[in-house]
């Protein structure tokens, strides 16, 4: 064998030596919980159960030296963009957000491992406008961009026999706004109404003299619909399924904390909003809040699809499988565990 000849393997080996321990690195996780679980969540009262599971320590507690980090999102694109980079691991969500991410991503990005809130969204308007029919003309506001209370607004609009766009035109111009910015516009006449999750839709009313002209529940069978959902890195899950584990453990108990004790849960939940955002919200705003929604930890699956043909037909959903977007499987676990019944995913992904 030449001199060259040798130098030619030798570097091939070397290379492929390399190649193999690159690829050793990268595809064998950390056995065991992950160090860190990055949260994400809304300061909206329908996120009551996160805003709660952190300030009653049901997350510290269930996840032991796992350390908590959370983060706080306005809208669920903003939250999914963050989940898809890998800046978080798991959030908690609107199912429209949800689906779409999984969609988009043909199911590898993200799964939902349990619900979280039914209900809690409503379309509030100024006076003057008392049915659909008042509406053509009208700016409505919406939290973001095909987020879920968006869908909502232009799905129903649709039914209404009103044309919509996603640049504002059309008969009923919807302006997807934070919800902070909705209530100063809503105030000072600069839009005609807007459909929101709570607490917004309720200091719409009782702080700018708003009405309901549609409550979400109205429109669902027996007026259950998902409003916040828990989503999980599918990567993350993969990896470090004992943290996700304890991370429903957590959640879990801190649902059944707010079903037990629905009149501690304001001064709870205004505790976290304090300690997130610098303000509380007034008990009567929250306590309204409170009246329009329950906490569940079933994600009520079955309503995924009649969302997404909803969401179609508006002009913002994506045509996709849903098959896969559930994984139950350690939330029942858990569930098992305790003695409870196990929740349906109603064919669309693993119980």
């Amino acid at each position: 064998m030449t001199l060259k000849t040798t130098l030619r393997a030798s570097l091939v080996l070397a290379a492929s030596a390399l190649l193999l321990s690159g690829c050793a690195a990268t595809a064998i996780p950390e056995p065991g919980p992950a160090t860190e679980l990055r949260l994400g969540y809304f300061d909206n009262v329908t996120h009551a159960p996160a805003l709660v599971g952190v300030q009653k320590g049901f997350f510290t507690e269930a996840l032991g030296d796992t350390t908590l980090s959370t983060q706080i999102f306005s809208a669920g694109p903003a939250a999914v963009e963050a989940l898809s980079a890998g800046a978080i691991d798991a959030a908690y969500i609107g199912p429209n957000p949800a689906v779409n991410t999984f969609i988009q991503s043909r199911g590898a990005s993200a799964t939902i491992v349990a619900g979280a809130t039914t209900g809690g969204a409503a379309l509030v308007v100024r006076d003057g406008i008392r049915s659909a029919a008042d509406l053509a003309g009208t700016t409505l506001a919406t939290p973001q961009l095909g987020n879920t209370q968006d869908v909502a607004l232009r799905s129903w609009l649709t039914g209404e026999g009103y044309k919509t766009s996603i640049t504002g035109g059309g008969d009923v111009s919807v302006s997807p706004t934070d919800n902070s910015v909705t209530l100063s516009l809503f105030q000072a006449g600069t839009i005609d109404g807007a459909w929101l999750p709570e607490p917004w839709a309720s200091r719409l009313v009782l702080e700018a003299g708003a009405h309901v002209l549609v409550d979400e529940a109205s429109l669902w069978d027996q007026g259950d619909f998902p409003t916040t959902v828990l989503l999980v890195r599918k990567d993350f899950l993969r990896d470090h399924p004992d943290t996700v584990t304890a991370l429903l453990t957590g959640h879990t108990a801190s649902v059944a904390w707010l079903n037990a004790n629905p009149t501690e849960a304001t001064a709870a939940i205004n505790a976290e909003l304090l300690a997130d955002t610098g303000t509380a919200l007034p008990d009567p705003v929250i306590n309204r809040a409170l009246e329009h929604m329950r906490f569940t930890i079933d994600p009520l699956a079955a309503t995924f699809p009649v969302s997404l043909r909803a969401a179609r037909a508006a002009g913002i959903g994506k045509n996709g499988d849903l098959d896969g977007l559930f994984d139950l499987s350690l939330l029942n676990a858990v569930l098992a565990e305790a003695g409870g019944a196990p929740v349906p995913a109603e064919g669309l992904g693993r119980e």
